[in-house]
């Protein structure tokens, strides 16, 4: 698989640097607007001693900090491979998320703390014209900014726009929230700004939390999307000689990049040689379609010739299947001589594996107590 890549046109190539390029325009324009939205509300909070509209100021600025730290994470991420990183940057992209969340928690238990101390020890608040006009047009640009923002990082697949998005739309709420507790005030005398306060710290506390364990997910591996899982595998079984595709293992070293083996099931027939020029053509068959490298092919055999193994196989797989623990039977192969079969199972994370594997080679060594059995637990990684 050394030179797929270089064998693939420059589509995909091309496409991840349009990925990188809108993720750097729109993260621009999202510092732009909220420096401006921080600027203008820290006026306005100044204005009219309001803890609550300056706490939205400082959350204007940590999501402006949040979008230079990501433009730095995609451009070092961009980097090409070397050989200290022979697999590329990719997953700075992940540490730079994690940088971010680390900022909105801190902004968010700071306001919280501010908040708190306006609440045991209020401060009057002077509302003016000019301060409610700010909030009002900080409502109207956020709202436009998060829409933008989210549809830009839809059409980049790109998670932390597509959430920065959602967050400035939140902070358009929130920004109400702020307007409607002022004209509260103004017409009633009754001050609730130290206790929406506290609410907007709480809010960017939580956002901060869940950008957290996201990123960790993403750090610590998690379940290949379905949707991609399921491609490669039509993909594979489009072959003429592939009867299925198993054990399809993707590794994320950032977004779009993603390195992954899978289990063929060929006949017993094929020569290494014909082994050979299917895996290569399978390999960059993928890789073109859908940008996923291949570094490893298996196979697994299966009878061609014997119609007794052919009804061992169904019998066997009939009694493995009747467990709703075992999710699927693959890479059955039985050899009459010497009187031997091995198969995979997939198990489910509701049985322990080695429990599972004792108690199927129990029941298929009673149907069958000649033969030697072999069986290999697989992880239900993929869909």
């Amino acid at each position: 698989m050394g030179n797929s890549e270089n064998k693939v046109p420059q589509n995909l190539m091309e496409k991840k640097e349009d990925r990188d390029r809108i993720i750097v325009r729109t993260s621009v324009i999202g510092i732009l607007a909220n420096v401006f939205l921080a600027a203008f509300k820290a006026a306005a909070g100044i204005m009219s001693n309001s803890i609550a509209i300056l706490l939205d100021a400082v959350n204007n600025l940590s999501d402006a900090l949040s979008s230079v730290i990501t433009i730095v994470g995609t451009k070092l991420a961009s980097k090409a491979p070397d050989k200290k990183h022979p697999l590329g940057y990719g997953r700075i992209e992940y540490l730079s998320a994690m940088i971010v969340s680390a900022i909105v928690l801190y902004a968010g238990i700071t306001s919280a703390v501010e908040s708190v101390r306006k609440i045991i020890h209020p401060v009057k608040a002077e509302y003016t014209m000019v301060s409610l006009i700010i909030i009002v047009v900080a409502v109207l640009v956020k709202l436009i900014l998060g829409s933008y923002v989210k549809k830009k990082g839809r059409d980049a697949k790109s998670g932390a726009l597509t959430a920065s998005g959602a967050d400035a739309q939140f902070d358009a709420v929130l920004s109400l929230s702020v307007l409607l507790s002022a004209l509260l005030y103004i017409a009633t005398g009754v001050s609730l700004e130290a206790w929406v306060g506290a609410v907007i710290s709480a809010v960017i506390i939580k956002a901060g939390v869940e950008m957290m364990i996201d990123t960790l997910n993403d750090i610590l591996g998690k379940r290949a999307d379905p949707e991609t899982t399921v491609r490669i595998k039509r993909l594979l079984s489009e072959e003429p000689e592939v009867r299925g595709a198993y054990d399809l293992f993707l590794n994320n070293y950032g977004p779009d990049k993603n390195y992954g083996s899978v289990h063929l099931e060929l006949p017993d027939t094929m020569t290494v040689e014909e082994v050979d020029v299917l895996t290569r053509r399978v390999q960059e068959k993928i890789y073109a379609e859908t940008g996923v490298i291949l570094t490893g092919v298996g196979v697994y055999s299966y009878n061609t010739g014997d119609n007794e193994a052919a009804g061992i196989r169904n019998r066997v797989m009939e009694t493995v299947l009747s467990h709703d623990w075992a999710l699927q039977l693959h890479g059955f192969f039985v050899d009459m001589e010497n009187k031997e079969m091995r198969f995979d199972v997939v198990m489910s994370f509701e049985i322990d594996r080695q429990e599972g594997v004792e108690a199927l080679t129990e029941e298929i060594r009673k149907l069958y107590p000649d033969f030697r059995v072999s069986i290999v637990s697989d992880v239900d990684i993929s869909d």
